[in-house]
């Protein structure tokens, strides 16, 4: 099964030696926002909710019919979504698979934009050759390495102030047998013109500014979540998590002695849990809601929001979720 996301998302390909802030494309991303809405909602039970129910919920937050049933439908056929039929009307659940991944990444999420642990001052270095001809292995390397929140420094060399796990480097190993190298070790500084720093592979500056573009956008919110309706607290929690969700990957827990002073991770970690966890129940009683309108004669499935307690106790999917048309 395909990851639940796509590391593009947030780092698009512009080739090879490309170290650049990451953009977001322009209006929501139906895939994207598809995951973390049925993950928002289900992801205890593993719920099936009908099609049209979700093209609806997708719709409030400015996806179109078309393109939240094209995102359903690739989202079944990367093995993120399991497909059931009742009649003529479809049902779409979480994978078991997708499920066990996303209660995973939900943890990781808040742990990883919490305070780091204290730093040895040590780097882990990723060396990797790859042929040309290589070329997908090559961008499959790539792209796990900026999920263990490695960031290039050179072309096929990658940095990060973390040690590798051992199932990091077994999954860097498999990705590239015979062509990788890991090491840690200190930087040794020299004194010449044009020396880069190993931190200098994230773009620092561009990053605090995604960190303030988020902080403008959801502080206002975060004190009074008490006001919204249910259509907007749906879209406010999946566009707040859809955008929260990045950060790990673009701040991968930097140690803070590296960073300029007042970074803002910890602002942004809290204003993202006011306003998650405080339009949680306005949220699950519109899906509830909009779900039971579409579920025909059948029960309505199991929806449960969760919160960031919920999240970094470990969401454990139960499976007792059952198929509706």
């Amino acid at each position: 099964m395909a990851s639940a996301f796509d590391i593009e998302e947030i780092y698009p390909d512009d080739g090879e030696t490309s170290i650049r802030l990451p953009r977001r494309q322009a209006g929501p991303a139906p895939q994207g926002m598809t995951v973390t809405l049925l993950t928002d909602y289900t992801l205890r039970t593993r719920a099936a909710l009908p099609s049209a129910a979700i093209v609806a919920l997708l719709a409030e937050a400015g996806v179109t019919s078309a393109g939240a049933r094209t995102a359903i439908s690739r989202l079944a056929r990367r093995g993120v979504l399991e497909r059931s039929r009742q009649g003529r009307n479809s049902s779409y659940r979480l994978s078991r698979g997708a499920a066990a991944d996303l209660s995973a990444g939900g943890n990781w999420i808040l742990t990883s934009t919490t305070a780091p642990p204290a730093w040895d001052g040590c780097w882990t270095l990723v060396a990797f050759s790859l042929p040309q001809e290589l070329a997908a292995q090559r961008r499959a390397l790539r792209g796990q390495l900026r999920w263990l929140g490695f960031a290039p420094l050179y072309d096929g060399l990658w940095v990060s102030p973390h040690e590798l796990t051992p199932p990091g480097r077994s999954l860097v190993s498999g990705l590239a047998p015979g062509a990788v190298t890991v090491i840690r070790g200190r930087h040794a500084a020299l004194d010449v013109v044009g020396q880069r720093a190993p931190v200098e592979a994230w773009d620092i500056a561009g990053i605090g500014r995604q960190y303030e573009e988020f902080l403008r956008r959801w502080t206002p919110l975060a004190s009074r979540t008490d006001t919204v309706d249910g259509p907007a607290a749906v879209r406010a929690r999946t566009e707040v998590m859809d955008t929260y969700r990045r950060f790990p990957t673009l701040d991968p827990r930097l140690p803070l002695d590296l960073l300029p002073a007042g970074w803002p991770r910890q602002g942004a970690h809290e204003v993202f849990t006011a306003v998650y966890d405080g339009l949680a129940e306005t949220a699950e009683r519109h899906v509830r809601a909009v779900v039971a309108r579409h579920a025909g004669a059948a029960p309505p499935p199991d929806v449960r929001a969760h919160t960031t307690a919920d999240m970094l106790a470990g969401v454990r999917p139960d499976g007792r979720g059952t198929p509706h048309g």
